[in-house]
């Protein structure tokens, strides 16, 4: 079934080269960063870097890492703390994605099986707790208190994300705002922490490492209501995952919110059946975007993630212009335009 969402096709072909500029410009720094992943990824247990190995190695656009290298560079950073402190973001997220496949019973990920569809939920769940260790080790090496305490802080947030998500699951009546916290917590907590850190390597005054925390947390917000749009949108050679995969978990996202709230009592009816008591027919995820279509929900969400993208560009106005400014600003085109 066809989606009716107008990603503006013209500016949709300038998204992909945003994200080659920023890659190309922390491309020396990203090579160091592999190799510390690889390095901290070692251990004589032969599970873990097997398995760390395979989800980390799935794939993925490393933006996270990205956007710490690049929040330093355009703070000026000279050192390599920022290279260390990449990696550590990207164990963080590494570990969460592991716990997640486990939580949602996920057997892909990034179009290929899952690491717990290969060695199971108990070896899944250990090894991102490895990785979560790792990443502790990697904050405590830095020997900065103030970065310990932002990605620490990150840390936790992102596990009462994760059980908030927990809690709004299956209940269709879930509010916007409460969403909005689920992913305020479980994503853009995360991005948050690793642009502010570019400030903090730097040793940059508090308004700049303000204003790079605000442009990472609300590029997190814009990057997931695009992800919940997709969910329902997209094809899952492009996007690298089954489509459907939050309906049929039961998920409750920003399109499921606004076409509940926007339809009539026998809609609601139906995403009762197939939200609440997860009965799920043939034909209803079809249904399911027909109705999203019908309110607009997945256009409006689209709408709400350019908001939140407006106010990450303004965060950068505290900087000079500049060719990693013009990067992380293409940064922003890139997520919310993203076709896949």
């Amino acid at each position: 079934m066809a989606v009716v969402v107008d990603f503006e096709g013209s500016r949709r072909e300038g998204a992909k080269p945003a994200l080659d500029q920023i890659n190309a410009l922390v491309a020396d720094d990203l090579v160091k960063v592999n190799q510390v992943i690889v390095d901290k990824m070692d251990s004589p247990v032969a599970l873990i870097p097997q398995l760390a190995g395979h989800i980390i190695a799935a794939g993925g656009k490393r933006l996270r890492p990205m956007l710490t290298l690049a929040s330093s560079a355009l703070c000026g950073y000279q050192g390599e703390r920022h290279v260390s402190l990449a990696a550590c973001v990207e164990f963080i997220h590494t570990a969460t994605l592991l716990h997640d496949d486990v939580v949602d019973d996920s057997d892909l990920r990034r179009g290929q099986d899952s690491a717990k569809a290969v060695w199971g939920n108990q070896a899944s769940v250990l090894v991102g707790d490895f990785l979560f260790s790792r990443a502790f080790q990697l904050m405590v090496g830095d020997g900065s208190l103030r970065v310990l305490k932002i990605l620490s802080d990150a840390s936790a947030t992102i596990a009462e994300g994760e059980v908030m998500q927990l809690m709004t699951t299956n209940d269709t009546e879930t509010s916007e705002a409460a969403y909005m916290d689920v992913i305020r917590a479980k994503t853009a907590k995360l991005f948050a922490a690793a642009t502010e850190i570019g400030a903090v390597v730097s040793e940059r005054p508090a308004a700049e490492a303000e204003a790079l925390e605000s442009y990472g947390m609300n590029f997190g917000i814009a990057f997931q209501l695009v992800d919940d749009v997709l969910d329902y949108s997209a094809e899952q050679t492009k996007l690298g995952k089954t489509i459907g995969d939050d309906f049929r978990e039961g998920k409750i996202t920003l399109p499921v919110v606004l076409a509940w709230r926007r339809g009539s009592e026998a809609e609601r009816a139906f995403w009762r059946r197939t939200l609440e008591e997860m009965d799920q027919r043939e034909g209803d995820l079809e249904h399911a975007i027909a109705l999203m279509n019908q309110h607009d929900a997945l256009s409006d969400t689209i709408e709400r993630a350019r908001h939140y993208g407006s106010i990450a560009r303004d965060a950068l106005g505290l900087f000079p212009d500049s060719e990693i400014k013009g990067a992380l600003t293409g940064l922003i085109d890139f997520c919310i335009e993203r076709a896949y």
